[in-house]
């Protein structure tokens, strides 16, 4: 009656939100050739110009690292965000999470901030990657729309096999 006890599942939404304000691009355009080569799955690629990070899907997050977050979506895609290229190095120094793992999310939700000053003055570069790392076992369609977009707009759709 009041849902104790239900296991709360991710939202069926398939719609790709921007993780942050700034410019998508075509995850063939970033700098490193990892990601552009799709060598860790296919997605896209946002030049951010705000701090605000927010949720690319609706899901579970699964994994919490510093600069990447994982989420898990109800038809088992599974996303990663990426902040910054090389910001491993920076030990999560510039970047504020407000998300525990296991948590759901919903699309565009916040999850927390960057400190992109910071990234820069490592010379390291800002654009940040939503990749989806099952591509080759669950990714059918994927259909992102580049340009300047607000972070939480919608972008695009990823269909699962």
């Amino acid at each position: 009656m009041f849902g104790f006890g239900k296991k709360a599942t991710p939202a069926e939404d398939e719609a790709l939100y921007s993780p942050v304000t700034g410019n998508v691009i075509e995850l063939s355009a970033v700098s490193d050739p990892v990601f552009a080569g799709k060598m860790m799955g296919d997605g896209f690629a946002v030049e951010p110009s705000a701090q605000e990070i927010v949720a690319p899907v609706a899901g579970r997050i699964t994994m919490l690292q510093g600069h990447a977050i994982g989420i898990t979506r109800f038809d088992g895609l599974e996303v990663l965000l990426h902040m910054g290229i090389d910001t491993v190095s920076l030990n999560g120094a510039p970047f504020t999470i407000k998300v525990t793992e296991g948590e759901l999310v919903e699309g565009g939700q916040t999850l927390g901030a960057a400190d992109w000053d910071q990234v820069e003055k490592a010379g390291l570069p800002k654009t940040t990657m939503v990749l989806i790392t099952n591509t080759a076992d669950r990714l059918d369609q994927l259909n992102v729309t580049v340009g300047e977009v607000y972070g939480g707009a919608v972008v695009g759709q990823a269909t699962a096999k």
